[in-house]
C-alpha cells in the first residue's frame, strides 16, 4: 500500500510540475506586457513633439507682444519641457531595453522584466500627463 501511495504521489506531483506554467513562459508573457505598454504610447512620438513646437511658437508669439501674460509664457514653457522630457523618456528607455536574456537565469529574467516593467509603465504615464497638458494649455485633441 505504501509503495501505490508513494507512486500516486510522485506521479501527481510530475502531472503538477510538468502542466504548470513554466517560468520561461511567464517570461515571454511578462515581456510582451512590457512591450504592449511600450506599443501603447510609441506611435504619440511624432505627437508629442508636434506639440512642443507649437507651444514654443506660442511663447514666441506672447513675447512678441507688450503686454506679455507672463504667466501663460512660463506655463507654456513649462509644457515644452515636459513633451520634450516625456519623448526623451521613451528613448532613454529603448535605449537600455535589452531584448535578449543573455546569461541570465530565468529568475533573474523575472527580476529583470518587472523592473522594465515599472520604468515602462512611467515613460508611459508621463507621456499620456504631457498630452493632457497639452490639451489642456493648447486646446488639441
Amino acid at each position: 500500500m505504501k509503495r501505490n501511495t508513494f507512486i500516486f504521489t510522485l506521479f501527481t506531483i510530475l502531472l503538477l510540475v510538468g502542466c504548470g506554467p513554466s517560468i520561461s513562459d511567464e517570461n515571454k508573457n511578462l515581456r510582451a506586457e512590457v512591450i504592449g505598454v511600450h506599443d501603447e504610447v510609441m506611435p504619440l512620438m511624432g505627437k508629442l513633439k508636434n506639440l512642443e513646437r507649437e507651444a514654443l511658437n506660442r511663447v514666441e508669439e506672447l513675447e512678441s507682444n507688450p503686454e506679455i501674460d507672463t504667466l501663460q509664457v512660463e506655463e507654456l514653457k513649462a509644457l515644452a519641457y515636459d513633451l520634450s522630457q516625456a519623448y526623451e523618456g521613451m528613448f532613454v528607455w529603448m535605449r537600455q531595453y535589452e531584448t535578449e536574456d543573455g546569461d541570465r537565469t530565468p529568475e533573474e529574467v523575472k527580476a529583470y522584466l518587472e523592473d522594465q516593467m515599472i520604468k515602462v509603465q512611467k515613460v508611459n504615464e508621463d507621456i499620456k500627463a504631457a498630452l493632457d497638458k497639452a490639451d489642456k494649455l493648447l486646446g488639441t485633441e
